[in-house]
């Protein structure tokens, strides 16, 4: 059984198979933060989903997989209804990925995807050898695709951190934030460039490039998106959307499809 949904019982760690694949088609949905004995791809290929790791946010839009290595601490947020896929591999054949890594989906590495997800849950391990090894170059070799966001930890900003999460929060200006803390905006400014590696404004933009992307994916207008994110116009969002990505927000959408 690969074909799954929210009332399945699921666990890939108490599964012996060496390649373990699930397709599940869900709405609202939120894993909480948990690990795997074993190495996951997840991939979205309809809807978009975010991942939270230690001290990190990464989305996922369609065509976009993200490559989780065993124990690595994460959770899977999805606010919208996402088909998605996740492959599970045992550590004897686990590609040699040491790192998280979001890539690219192209076309032949999708159907790699699709078809594994889709394999019996006791398929012998000969039958598995010449997809797999084919899935491991193209993984391999998929160019890397970061739309991750670096956290602050500081206790001063975890509550207004955690507020984000809801479906129509805005990051603020910094005066805007300051006040809203209860810190300087010179010690906001401290804080983010000591523990994201990023003046505000400019993890501000991050911020507002991820939320975008997950809201086009939700299928909102471009015009909704624009005001949802607090920009000026269309015009200036679809202006900074492409300074950002090298596509215009309905560009970019096209190539995801």
């Amino acid at each position: 059984m690969a074909l799954i949904d929210e009332s399945t019982r699921f666990n890939a760690d108490e599964l012996c198979s060496p390649v373990i694949g699930i397709a599940v088609r869900i709405g609202k949905h939120d894993s909480g933060m948990h690990t795997h004995n074993k190495a996951q791809l997840l991939y979205a290929p309809q809807g978009c989903m975010s991942i939270q790791l230690k001290g990190k946010k990464s989305v996922l839009p369609p065509t976009r997989a993200a490559w989780i290595p065993a124990g690595v601490e994460h959770c899977a947020t999805m606010n919208n209804v996402v088909e998605y896929r996740s492959l599970y591999f045992s550590p004897a054949i686990t590609p040699p990925i040491e790192q998280i890594k979001v890539v690219e989906v192209n076309s032949l590495l999708q159907a790699l995807i699709e078809r594994m997800a889709f394999w019996p849950w006791d398929k012998p391990e000969p039958e598995m050898r010449n997809t797999l090894a084919l899935f491991i170059e193209e993984l391999e070799q998929a160019p890397e695709q970061s739309l991750s966001l670096p956290l602050p930890t500081d206790p001063r900003l975890i509550t207004w951190i955690n507020s984000l999460g809801h479906p129509t929060s805005v990051a603020p200006a910094l005066n805007q934030l300051a006040n809203q803390v209860g810190a300087s905006s010179k010690t906001i400014s401290r804080i983010f460039n000591k523990e994201t590696g990023m003046p505000y404004q400019s993890w501000r933009q991050q911020w507002r490039l991820l939320r975008s992307i997950e809201l086009l994916s939700q299928g909102l207008q471009v015009n909704d998106v624009a005001y949802q994110l607090e920009f000026s116009s269309d015009s200036a969002f679809i202006t900074f959307f492409k300074q950002q990505t090298g596509a215009t927000p309905l560009q970019y959408l096209h190539s995801s499809a």
